[in-house]
């Protein structure tokens, strides 16, 4: 595989989905898109996991060892007000968090490791809906994807805009964070929402 070939269509694929923005659990047209890719770099492809979530199945040499790599797809209810050639066609949607990013390095790997077979075991390669509403990844492991898929470890990644380009950070243990969602009850004789 040639690695300018291989970055043109990282691009084209990126700029097709950043153009192309639907919010959680409505992000058909990027789960089409995935699962065709997908089935042209020759993997087994299982769609409509919690709605519109895919996994990309690759299995290559005898070992029995697997792993997952997650990547998330929605966007976001934003008008998006650039002015470059590929911005998103869908008012008030966007990829302003850089899912179209991350889809496309996880469709990048899939095909390299695809075409490469230069490992020994089986990939899945997660394609989630819905990360900004937090319930994406809960839904696929309530339909499944645990019993259904024999993975033995996850691995996530996000973009960080201001690292070096070519450079990635990790460490041991959770390394992003979370959106998580709780309520608070707040009992009081009187005030303001701003300043209960």
């Amino acid at each position: 595989m040639k690695t300018q070939n291989l970055h043109n269509q990282l691009v084209d694929w990126r700029q097709d989905l950043h153009m192309n923005p639907q919010i959680s659990f409505e992000e058909v047209y990027a789960s089409n898109k995935v699962a065709t890719l997908l089935k042209e770099f020759g993997l087994e492809v299982h769609q409509g996991i919690a709605k519109t979530g895919v996994v990309g199945v690759l299995k290559k040499g005898s070992s029995t060892k697997s792993i997952g790599i997650r990547a998330d797809m929605d966007a976001l209810p934003i008008n998006e007000i650039n002015t470059f050639s590929y911005k998103s066609k869908i008012e008030n949607r966007m990829h302003a968090c850089g899912h179209d990013g991350h889809t496309t390095m996880l469709l990048g790997a899939a095909k390299y490791l695809a075409e490469s077979g230069n490992f020994d075991g089986t990939a899945y390669f997660i394609f989630q809906p819905d990360e900004e509403n937090c319930f994406g990844a809960k839904t696929m492991i309530e339909e499944g994807l645990f019993t259904n898929f024999l993975i033995d470890e996850v691995y996530a990644m996000h973009n960080i805009p201001n690292m070096e380009i070519g450079t990635f950070a990790t460490r041991k243990g959770t390394i992003t964070a979370s959106e998580n969602l709780f309520e608070i009850t707040i009992e009081a004789k009187g005030g303001h929402a701003a300043l209960p």
